[in-house]
């Protein structure tokens, strides 16, 4: 038995959310989107902070690696700004898209930064200097979603050409094309022991893909329209997706069933547009929409 509640409604935005990301430091929530800044929030108080910084863009991405004072935001210029904690500014614009930047992951044994844009490839910068290593043609279109496997051998990268790209993390080099999905991949997601991944697609499709031999191992109808996020729970057997359908949908991560449906239809007060992304901050589910609002969640799991 799953239950929910919503906790809480932080309102301020004046135009859609695209991106979140909780800080490094415990209790901190950033969100952007089409505004003109990136906003700082209090999860302890569930209260505005203050915008951080102003953005000349929408905001498509947004990235706290572990173990570095940063933040670096992805716009749809395809410029990425980095904001340090420390000095409390933008220290440095990262220059090297030209078009929209989609997702923002880290390699942390690495110290790496990789960056997925509408350019069809992914840009590496050493997170030390802030330097670009080198850039990776992934795909002819968009490159919109990347996760890197928990042992961190493996980077999942999601395309709009409707396959997702397996890529050696220690080289660069392609390992795999994942075909199934018949429409753009829009997340991707490593299991938390990486012994699978997940992807969902604007095709409205969950798939479930071996960690090891990238085999398909499951199909899940989902949702309506497109699946736009997918998260694991920190500690408990369960993933959520968030889609265009306006609904999150929580799953069991070991069985693949359907346990909860977070929805208007379902009798909550939750998101009149399209869910955007997601992530768990413990047991609490935080979910940003094209209805400028974000939602907290209190998602109690057995």
């Amino acid at each position: 038995m799953i239950s929910v509640e919503k906790i809480a409604e932080l309102t301020g935005h004046g135009n859609p959310i695209f991106a979140l990301a909780l800080s490094q430091k415990p209790g901190i929530l950033f969100t952007g989107g089409n505004d003109k800044g990136l906003v700082e929030w209090s999860l302890k108080n569930n209260a505005f902070i203050k915008v951080m910084f102003p953005v000349a863009a929408s905001v498509y991405a947004i990235h706290c690696p572990i173990g570095y004072p940063l933040l670096f935001a992805g716009l749809r210029s395809g410029q990425v700004l980095v904001f340090d904690f420390i000095q409390q500014r933008i220290i440095k614009s990262l220059n090297h898209h030209q078009k929209p930047v989609f997702d923002i992951k880290s390699a942390g044994n690495k110290k790496e930064l990789l960056i997925a844009s509408e350019d069809g490839t992914v840009s590496i910068w050493s997170l030390d200097t802030l330097e670009l290593v080198h850039s990776i043609k992934v795909s002819t279109d968009t490159v919109r979603c990347i996760s890197i496997s928990p042992n961190q051998k493996h980077v999942a990268f999601g395309c709009r050409d409707n396959q997702v790209r397996i890529y050696d993390l220690e080289d660069y080099t392609v390992l795999k094309a994942l075909s199934g999905h018949t429409m753009a991949v829009f997340a991707v997601q490593y299991s938390p022991l990486g012994d699978y991944l997940v992807s969902g697609s604007r095709d409205a499709q969950v798939k479930i893909w071996d960690g090891i031999t990238y085999e398909l191992i499951n199909n899940i109808p989902a949702h309506l329209f497109a699946v736009n996020h997918i998260a694991f729970h920190p500690t408990l057997p369960y993933f959520a997706t968030a889609s265009m359908d306006k609904s999150i949908k929580i799953w069991g991560a070991d069985d693949f069933k359907l346990y909860k449906v977070i929805s208007r239809e379902k009798g909550f007060d939750s998101h009149r547009l399209s869910i955007n992304k997601i992530a768990w901050d413990g047991d609490h589910l935080i979910s940003v929409s094209d209805d400028k609002n974000i939602m907290v969640w209190n998602v109690q799991l057995d």
